[in-house]
């Protein structure tokens, strides 16, 4: 199934529903890409163990693709000083929720309770900044779902790095969350903020990363 082997398939099969496949990203540490820059496929990463957001992104979509539910993929834009972040797309009863590959405390799993995509993206908003500064970064989101079955299955066991997806993903349409007039008016992270956002899951010491 999809190229994967016995044990690829074994630990997949066993990600049944959102939580689970949360669960299993959260067990499984931060890729800190300390040889260079990576974009690796579901089967690097179940080989290799460990994940930044894009990765993790594809095993989600990958497990939700293997339990009868669409592979969808979700770009959140930055300002230019910060990064993007990807997520995995689900939803129930009528309300997305996604799963996150993340090091920081607060862009994680989110629940099952957005109505639209906007809805979903803005839950993200108030804790995407700078740590140094606290300046808000989040700018932009993918207007549609990205849906990974238009690239078949050629992401899912590619032992090179996935540069023409991630390009593809980053050059689908996306909306702006707000008008440009409003960046004056975007307060600064608080003294307290500041601090929650230092909190990280994986030290770059971690030889695990």
């Amino acid at each position: 199934m999809f190229g994967l082997d016995k044990k690829e398939l074994a630990i997949l099969k066993k990600l049944t529903t959102p939580i689970k496949i949360q669960n299993f990203l959260d067990s499984i540490p931060r890729n800190g890409e300390k040889k260079g820059e990576t974009y690796m496929s579901p089967r690097r990463v179940l080989r290799d163990k460990k994940a930044h957001c894009f990765e993790g992104a594809l095993l989600a979509a990958l497990a939700l693709w293997l339990h009868g539910e669409p592979p969808l993929v979700f770009d959140l834009k930055a300002n230019k000083n910060d990064e993007d972040h990807v997520l995995a797309l689900y939803k129930r009863n009528g309300y997305w929720g996604a799963i996150s590959k993340t090091n920081h405390a607060t862009l994680r799993f989110r629940d099952p309770v957005y109505k639209t995509l906007r809805e979903l993206a803005l839950s993200y908003f108030h804790e995407y900044f700078e740590n140094k500064q606290g300046k808000k970064t989040l700018r932009r989101h993918s207007t549609r779902p990205f849906d990974l079955r238009r690239w078949r299955d050629n992401w899912i066991t590619n032992e090179e790095d996935l540069i023409d997806l991630i390009n593809a993903i980053e050059d689908a349409p996306h909306t702006d969350l707000f008008p440009k007039a409003n960046l004056r008016l975007l307060r600064r992270a608080d003294k307290m903020e500041l601090r929650a956002g230092r909190l990280i899951e994986w030290a770059k010491t971690n030889p695990r990363t």
